[in-house]
């Protein structure tokens, strides 16, 4: 389908630009929200007609866009949730929690606004963008942990699934015991002593 924009839509267009788009993407999405009209020729002649108004009206919400922008400087914001020892979140982060989080800190953003391609689903920095208008984005740090603690070492830097991940493989490494087997563990080689004992016992028995 052949399709007016009338603002700008990322990897599509700018105002005032013809595509054509998938008809699916056209009814459920641009057109309910009126990003765009058919290419027809009655809607080209009103979009021709409406052209002055409609960028005036765009360039004044990116003014306010841009306004609204500064106030994300630096933003970012913390999300504590339960996680298995291997950093899985039992769960999921998705947009209307991002949204919470940002409104709680005292920021407009709707659902419609934030870009998440997919929930999030372990613990991490993450770097999510926040649209405020389709010629102004901004980043949100969300900084996703298990304990206040734990968020504060992720933002000073330290990989904590990493760390975690090196505790685990401390706990499995064993004594080392030069006069072992090869091929023995600490609990084989302590048991031999006694068993050989006991077979002294017997034989002299």
């Amino acid at each position: 389908m052949d399709v007016i924009l009338l603002e700008r839509v990322e990897k599509l267009g700018a105002i005032g630009d013809v595509v054509k788009v998938k008809d699916g993407f056209a009814r459920n999405f641009l057109l309910p929200n009126k990003k765009a009209l058919r290419a027809n020729e009655a809607n080209r002649k009103v979009f021709e007609a409406n052209r002055a108004r409609i960028e005036s009206d765009n360039a004044s919400r990116r003014g306010e866009a841009e306004i609204e922008a500064g106030s994300f400087t630096d933003v970012s914001v913390t999300l504590i949730r339960q996680a298995s020892n291997t950093g899985q979140l039992y769960g999921s982060v998705a947009v209307r929690d991002l949204v919470e989080a940002l409104v709680a800190d005292k920021h407009k953003v709707t659902k419609a606004q934030v870009v998440l391609d997919k929930p999030i689903k372990s613990i991490g920095l993450y770097d999510i963008r926040v649209q405020l208008h389709p010629e102004v984005s901004v980043t949100v740090k969300v900084n996703v942990a298990r304990s206040p603690e734990e968020a504060e070492m992720q933002a000073s830097g330290v990989d904590v699934m990493a760390t975690m991940f090196e505790k685990d493989e401390a706990g499995f490494v064993e004594a080392y015991d030069p006069n072992a087997e090869p091929g023995a563990t600490a609990e084989v080689q302590a048991e031999a002593p006694a068993a050989d004992a006991g077979s002294d016992e017997n034989a002299q028995g």
